[in-house]
């Protein structure tokens, strides 16, 4: 009989620590070999831990909302393995699980964003005794003297409510910038009130609104809520600009008509028209790199990296944002292997917490729907999306040598929503226009 440790997995290069949603299994139980254990959740992901060995599991380290860091200790299996001298209790020790990545069962659609705006979750009661807040949390609000009065008002964005780490430091946050500013800005968890007469804040009553008969009441899921509130921080923290442009993209669709079954031949690839427009966006971003930016209080951050995300609806309806790292470095080919394993690891729940980390602008194909335009709300801390129409025939002025004709042509739709804050129309449409320039002057060799 042997003792197994079984650690807090690694969940990505920037995650130093989860929190246990759910353990699956009581002390006592038998495990099976792949059988999930416990759920854990950080900032970015959702995700089930299975275990890696068959044995009984003994001890539990860490309860439900426990912050564990990466690498801890959280749970002990009695496995039925005897040890051998290559192993690591042939010291007399238990056998301690290496940190690995877990699979994910729930990804959130965005980027985490530095709001200065109030969001529309509604706090906790004062009075709740039950709720729960974890030693990380209660350490940060000492530090910054926040009273349990106070913290009993910060909404959470964690299972039943609980405050996470990201939801006190954005509430320390928000103090910093209402003690400096002479507007009055609510706690997060309320809606802006408006002063009456006399100065005093006038309180801002929620529309309530009832099901009526017959009605179906849904509830969100955890992703749904979470893509809801991060598009709600978004129009609070940016105003949104948006621009259009159309671009004559007939060369393109030739070609790609032309090549697609060889080029899957020859690259292994499905040749969609996804890796064409990143590949023009890398392209533009590197003629106008103020467009690559995040806005920190009142300092601009030019990001070096190109990591741009593409919006992928799920299955499920909710919609996630995987990221293309250093999309400027890749071939057209290396853009199209990237986008299709990107594109099916999110439909089947398979991708990594990196896969969704440090993007630095947004594609979003509304043309996928059908859709000829759309205002895309921006992916925050970004400063700019960008969504491509439908590609339509259209009739056309065409310049030739003999004047103007009327011709034929692949047109589409081209939409940019940037933080006017930072991106004024000159950039923003500058920017535009060159993604379609390099859209309709698209020119690649033949594929035999």
């Amino acid at each position: 009989m042997a003792d197994f440790e079984l650690v807090m997995p690694k969940m990505g290069e920037s995650i130093m620590e989860a929190t246990i949603l759910k353990w699956l299994k009581e002390e006592g139980d038998r495990i099976d070999i792949d059988e999930t254990i416990l759920e854990i959740a950080t900032d970015k992901v959702d995700s089930e831990i299975p275990s890696p060995v068959e044995g009984t599991l003994t001890s539990i380290l860490h309860r439900e909302d426990a912050v564990v860091k990466v690498g801890d200790i959280i749970a002990t299996i009695a496995t039925t393995a005897e040890p051998s001298e290559s192993s690591p209790r042939s010291n007399g020790k238990p056998q301690k699980a290496a940190p690995v990545e877990a699979p994910i069962v729930e990804a959130e659609a965005v980027i985490d964003a530095k709001i200065e705006q109030p969001s529309s979750t509604a706090p906790a009661p004062v009075s709740d005794p039950t709720r729960f807040y974890s030693p990380l949390v209660k350490n940060i609000a000492r530090q910054e003297n926040i009273s349990t009065e106070e913290l009993a008002l910060i909404p959470g964005s964690g299972l039943n409510n609980r405050v996470t780490k990201r939801d006190i430091l954005m509430y320390v946050e928000n103090r910093l910038v209402s003690s400096t500013s002479s507007e009055h800005i609510s706690p997060p968890g309320f809606m802006q009130q408006s002063e009456t007469p006399t100065g005093e804040p006038a309180q801002v009553t929620p529309i309530n609104v009832s099901a009526g008969s017959g009605d179906e009441l849904i509830v969100m899921d955890r992703m749904r809520k979470m893509i809801a509130k991060h598009m709600v921080d978004s129009k609070q923290t940016s105003p949104h600009v948006t621009s259009f442009v159309e671009a004559d993209v007939t060369n393109l669709v030739d070609w790609r008509e032309r090549n697609k079954v060889a080029f899957q031949d020859l690259y292994g690839a499905k040749l969609t028209f996804t890796p064409i427009f990143i590949q023009a966006v890398a392209r533009a971003i590197l003629d106008f790199p103020k467009i690559n930016i995040s806005v920190q209080g009142d300092h601009i951050i030019v990001k070096k990296k190109i990591n741009i995300g593409m919006a992928t609806a799920l299955p499920s309806g909710n919609l996630i944002v995987p990221v293309i790292h250093n999309a400027d470095s890749y071939s057209l080919s290396g853009l199209a292997k990237v986008v299709n394993d990107l594109s099916d690891r999110a439909r089947s729940n398979d991708l990594k917490p990196n896969d969704v980390q440090d993007g630095t602008f947004t594609l979003t194909n509304v043309g996928t729907f059908g859709n000829v335009m759309g205002t895309p709300i921006i992916n925050q801390p970004q400063v700019a999306i960008l969504a491509t129409g439908a590609i339509r025939k259209k009739p056309a002025v065409v310049e030739t040598e003999y004047g103007d004709l009327i011709a034929v042509r692949q047109m589409v739709f081209l939409s940019l929503s940037y933080d006017h804050r930072v991106v004024d129309g000159f950039l923003g449409g500058s920017f535009l226009r060159k993604v379609a320039d390099y859209l309709e002057q698209f020119a690649h060799d033949e594929i035999s």
